[in-house]
C-alpha cells in the first residue's frame, strides 16, 4: 500500500507548485499508511514534509440532527407558532418528541421566544434566528467554530466533542521527480555476472541513522538487595569492611574465632579446601599491592608497616585452644598448626570481621563495621539452601 501511495503523492505534487495536505488529497488514508509512505520519499529527499497537529469539533448524533432539522428550541418555537391558539404543554412532547419537548422548552423561555399563558404555550415573537443551528453548521463545514466559548458551551451540552487529527504538509523536494524508481540496497552476485550494476540505482549508505539499541545489562535481584542494604549502613555511619578476600587461612575462618580443629564444620563435607597451595604462612602484615617500575620489572612485594605482633596473637589463639587463657578452661586438645594453615574458600565474612577486630587492637576506638559479600559453603541446594 506504502508503495502505491509513494507514486499518488508524487502524481498529485506534479499537478502543482504549491503544498498539499494529506487531509485533503488523501483523505481514507490512516495515519501509519501515510507517513510510512512520506518517510520514505522523505530520505531520498523526493518530498519534504511538516508534521500538524489541530484538535477539530465533531458533531454528535443529536447535534448531527440539530444542523438538518433545527435546534431544539427552534423545534418548540415552530410547534408554539403554528399553533395560534397557543398549545397545550402536554401536547407538545407528541408534536417535537420527547427530548426536544424537554430541552428545547426551557431554552425557548430563556431565548424570550414563547411565553406560558395558564397550561398554553404561546409564541412571543413572531421569528427568531436559531443560532445553535447556525454554530453546529459552521462547526459541521470548518471542523471548528471562531469562537471558543461557543466550542466550550457546545462541550458541555454534549453537542460536540473534540478528537486530535495529525494531518501533513507536503511539497517538492530538492530530488523530486515524478518517477519512484526503487534503489537496490544489496549489491549480488547476479547483478555483477550480468553487468547490471553499472546501471542499477544503489542505495546510499546513511551513516547518521540510529543503531539498533543495545540490550542493556541488569543487576541481580541478589545485588539490588545488597546495594540497598550497603546504602543503609553507609547512612547509618558504618564502615565497609573488604571483602575481596574469598580465600582465607583456617586460622582467620576458624580458630581465632574458637572453633575447634575437630568440628564438623571444618569437614570436607561442608568446607571446600584448597589443594594447591595446601598451606598458608603464618599470620603476618599484607603485602604492598604489587607496582611495575620503570624497566617494567615487578618489585618483590614488601609487607606494610604493622605495629601488630602476629606472632603473639598466634600463640595466645593457639594457647585458648589447648589450656585456656583469659578465664577459660580451653577446649584441651593439641593444636595442629597444619590444620590452622589449610587454605578455604571463606565459609562465612565473620572471618573479615575478626581480622578487622584483630587490626582495630592496635588502635582501640569506637567503630562501626559491617560487610555483606560472598561465601563458600558445600551444602545440596534446596528451600533453606541457595549454596
Amino acid at each position: 500500500m506504502a508503495t502505491d501511495l509513494t507514486t499518488q503523492v508524487l502524481e498529485a505534487l506534479s499537478q502543482t507548485d504549491e503544498s498539499i495536505f494529506s487531509t485533503n488529497a488523501f483523505p481514507s488514508i490512516d495515519f501509519i499508511t501515510m507517513k510510512s509512505a512520506l518517510d520514505r520519499l522523505g530520505s531520498r529527499e523526493f518530498i519534504v514534509s511538516r508534521q500538524i497537529d489541530r484538535e477539530e469539533a465533531v458533531l454528535t448524533a443529536e447535534a448531527e440532527g440539530m444542523a438538518a432539522e433545527g435546534s431544539h428550541e427552534a423545534k418548540v418555537f415552530e410547534a408554539v407558532r403554528q399553533a395560534v391558539e397557543g398549545l397545550k404543554i402536554t401536547d407538545l412532547p407528541a408534536i417535537v418528541g420527547k427530548e426536544s419537548a424537554k430541552v428545547g422548552q426551557g431554552k425557548a423561555f430563556k431565548e424570550g421566544w414563547i411565553k406560558k399563558d395558564k397550561d398554553l404555550l404561546k409564541a412571543a415573537k413572531d421569528s427568531i434566528q436559531d443560532a445553535s443551528r447556525e454554530q453546529l453548521q459552521t462547526i459541521q463545514q470548518t471542523r471548528t467554530h471562531p469562537d471558543p466559548k461557543i466550542l466550550q458551551d457546545l462541550r458541555k451540552r454534549k453537542l460536540i466533542t473534540m478528537q486530535k487529527v495529525i494531518s501533513f504538509e507536503i511539497k517538492k523536494g530538492p530530488a523530486y521527480a515524478r518517477d519512484f524508481v526503487k534503489q537496490e540496497t544489496d549489491l549480488t552476485a547476479e547483478m555483477l555476472a550480468s553487468g547490471a550494476w553499472k546501471t542499477a540505482k544503489l542505495k546510499p549508505y546513511n551513516f547518521k541513522a540510529m543503531g539498533a539499541p543495545a540490550m542493556s545489562g541488569a543487576l541481580h535481584p541478589l545485588n539490588k538487595v545488597r546495594h540497598e542494604f550497603r546504602q543503609i549502613f553507609f547512612e547509618m555511619g558504618f564502615e565497609e569492611m573488604p571483602t575481596n578476600r574469598y580465600v582465607e587461612t583456617g586460622f582467620w575462618n576458624f580458630d581465632a574465632l574458637f572453633v575447634p580443629q575437630q568440628h564438623p564444620a571444618r569437614d570436607l563435607q561442608d568446607t571446600f579446601y584448597i589443594s594447591d597451595p595446601l598451606q598458608a604462612d603464618k599470620p603476618r602484615a599484607d603485602p604492598l599491592p604489587t607496582q611495575k617500575l620503570a624497566d617494567g620489572s615487578t618489585p618483590n612485594p614488601q609487607p606494610q608497616k604493622d605495629d601488630q605482633d602476629y606472632t603473639s596473637y598466634w600463640d595466645s589463639v593457639k594457647e585458648v585452644h589447648e589450656s585456656g587463657k583469659y578465664g577459660s578452661i580451653g577446649y584441651r586438645y593439641p593444636f595442629r598448626d597444619s590444620e590452622s594453615l589449610k587454605l578455604v574458600l571463606r565459609t562465612h565474612t565473620t572471618a573479615v570481621s575478626t581480622y578487622m577486630l584483630h587490626k582495630l587492637a592496635s588502635d582501640p576506638r569506637p567503630a562501626r563495621y559491617f560487610s555483606i559479600d560472598r561465601v563458600f559453603r558445600n551444602e545440596t541446594v534446596d528451600a533453606t539452601h541457595l549454596a
